[in-house]
């Protein structure tokens, strides 16, 4: 079930839909997370974590491109959801998007699951 479904708009080059289930929200992130579509993300994970524990998957495997202003929201979301006992998983990153978190480390702060080289992260 899809409960929120952002399009790209002018200069905004993401979708961003989000799905409920008993386990946690899935937030399915398409395009390019950079600078000028960040906020969009962040607005969306902000909102879902500030309502209590929760656990969140973030499916990357729509993801062309991310910067470091992307990879800044998605450590900040892991951050606000483990201060309040849920946690953050990403799942499906492509191949860029992997070698971004091994090269600048952060695939060791998140649980990395079902890419096309297994499970990676700790």
């Amino acid at each position: 079930m899809i409960d929120v479904v952002e399009s790209p708009g002018p200069g905004s080059p993401i979708e961003v839909h989000t799905a409920t289930s008993p386990e946690g929200v899935t937030v399915s992130v398409r395009g390019e997370l950079d600078v000028s579509s960040a906020g969009r993300l962040r607005s969306c994970l902000f909102e879902m974590l500030t309502a209590g524990p929760v656990n969140v998957t973030i499916d990357l495997a729509g993801l062309s491109f991310i910067d470091s202003t992307g990879l800044g929201v998605l450590v900040g979301a892991v951050k606000r959801a483990r201060e309040q006992g849920g946690d953050v998983v990403l799942r499906d990153p492509t191949r860029s998007t992997r070698k971004v978190l091994e090269i600048s480390g952060l695939a060791k702060i998140f649980d990395i699951v079902g890419d096309q080289c297994g499970r990676l992260g700790p």
